[in-house]
C-alpha cells in the first residue's frame, strides 16, 4: 500500500515501475510525531530524508527567538533539510511537526544506495528539480508579489494549508505578521 501512495504521489513528475517504489519502501522506516514536536532541532547535521503520509510539517529558521517558516508541508510530498543532508554539515533549517504525524523515514546511508541505482539516481534528480522548480518561484513570488498577491496565490495553489496550518505560520511563510494576515484575510472574504 505505502509503495502505490509514493508511486501516485511521483506519477506527475516521473512514471516509475511500481517495483522501484516498493524497494523505496524497503529502505524505509514509519515514524511518528506529535503536533508541535521537533523532527530535526536546528543546527544539526540531518540524518533522514521523509515522505510526508499524513499530518503537516513546517521549515524553519530562528532569527532573534522568533521562528521563520520557509515552508510548508502537507502528506504525499518529500521534505528533508536538503542542503545539511546532501552537505554532511549542520544547518539552521529546524522541522517541526505541526499537527500529528506519520511519514516514511530514510537514512542518508539508505538514500546514497537508492541514488547509486540508474532508477533511484533519476527519481532523486526529478524530485529535486521539482523542488528547486518551486523554491525558484516562492523567492521570485516573494521578491515581485504584494502579500495580498502572495496570499490570493497560496489560497488558489494550497488552500488545505490555510484550513490546517496556524495563522501565525501561514503569515511567517508569507512574510508578513499575523496581524498583516488578518486584514487580508477579512479584505478576501
Amino acid at each position: 500500500m505505502v509503495a502505490e501512495i509514493l508511486k501516485k504521489s511521483f506519477d506527475q513528475y516521473y512514471e516509475a515501475p511500481i517495483k522501484v517504489w516498493k524497494k523505496f519502501a524497503s529502505l524505509c522506516l514509519l515514524v511518528e510525531f506529535k503536533k508541535d514536536e521537533v523532527v530535526k532541532e536546528s543546527n544539526t547535521t540531518a540524518k533522514y530524508g521523509y515522505f510526508l503520509l499524513e499530518g503537516s510539517v513546517g521549515l524553519f529558521v530562528w532569527k532573534e527567538n522568533n521562528p521563520i517558516c520557509t515552508d510548508l508541508f502537507l502528506e504525499y510530498n518529500f521534505f528533508a533539510d536538503d542542503a545539511s543532508l546532501f552537505s554532511g554539515k549542520p544547518s539552521p533549517i529546524e522541522i517541526i511537526s505541526l499537527e500529528k504525524t506519520k511519514m516514511l523515514r530514510m537514512s542518508k546511508a539508505n538514500i546514497d544506495e537508492l541514488q547509486k541505482t540508474p532508477m533511484g539516481s533519476l527519481l532523486f534528480f526529478e524530485g529535486e528539480k521539482k523542488t528547486n522548480l518551486e523554491k525558484q518561484n516562492q523567492q521570485i513570488d516573494s521578491m515581485t508579489l504584494t502579500a495580498e498577491e502572495r496570499y490570493n496565490n497560496l489560497m488558489k495553489k494550497k488552500p488545505e494549508l490555510l484550513q490546517r496550518v496556524s495563522q501565525k505560520h501561514i503569515a511567517s511563510y508569507l512574510g508578513i505578521t499575523p496581524q498583516s494576515l488578518s486584514r487580508i484575510r477579512k479584505k478576501s472574504q
